[in-house]
């Protein structure tokens, strides 16, 4: 090999010594992550065995579906109960309100229930409570994880004209 090769191998190898890595590049960063856990209840209407059958049971919107009620014909949706007095008829069925909280100290809640509505004919009352258009209180010291049976009471009177009756019944729950 000549010295001219030489020499010139010799640069490129050197040149090749002196020339910087290629490293990938990278970099770094931090993210803060914050929140502030509350207190939080949650209520369901659940199915009682005694009860109608509610269309979305487990939730908190659901249908109770008494059928055809009247003062004297027979009552086919199994556990509708009727009573009739000498103005009126009253078809009742309990169901189930179940409370469940988180992040909570309380020990229990305070339940209360109005017409979404008013209704001049009819009237509309959870257990022995005659419900309105306002919050009427329904009870307190109520505990929570389990279903409370309650009972929907419809009066009609017997001067009503005949035809659909629907309400919705709003509930509200406060941790005591």
């Amino acid at each position: 090999m000549s010295t001219k090769h030489l020499l010139k191998t010799a640069v490129m190898a050197a040149s090749l010594m002196t020339m910087p890595s290629l490293a990938a590049a990278q970099t770094s960063g931090t993210l803060t992550v914050t929140a502030t856990v509350e207190s939080s209840i949650g209520m369901t209407f659940e199915n009682d065995a005694s009860g109608v059958a509610l269309t979305g049971a487990s939730t908190n919107a659901a249908t109770m579906a008494f059928g055809a009620v009247s003062a004297y014909n027979t009552i086919a949706t199994p556990n509708v109960t009727r009573s009739v007095s000498a103005s009126d008829f009253t078809v009742s069925s309990l169901f189930g309100v179940k409370v469940v909280k988180a992040n909570s100290s309380s020990s229990s809640y305070t339940l209360a229930a109005a017409l979404g509505s008013a209704d001049a004919t009819n009237t509309w009352r959870i257990n022995s409570t005659t419900l309105t258009t306002a919050n009427q209180n329904l009870g307190t010291g109520y505990t929570y994880n389990t279903a409370v049976a309650h009972t929907v009471n419809l009066t009609v009177p017997l001067t009503a004209s005949t035809g659909a009756l629907s309400k919705v019944l709003n509930f509200t729950v406060t941790a005591n």
